[in-house]
């Protein structure tokens, strides 16, 4: 896989452990928490800094 995907084989051995370990949140569409921000709100306002900018 790493001269597949031209990685370091070394990478490759650490994400098999986060994979295995966050697989149900990445594929399962776990919903977010509550301490999580809601982007569209700081996208919106990384937009007016931009303009205003």
């Amino acid at each position: 896989m790493a001269e597949q995907f031209r990685v370091h084989p070394t990478q490759i051995t650490d994400w098999k452990p986060q994979l295995l370990a966050r697989a149900a949140d990445v594929f399962g569409g776990t919903k977010p928490t509550a301490d999580m921000p809601d982007l569209t709100v700081l996208h919106a306002k990384i937009g007016q800094l931009a303009l205003a900018r």
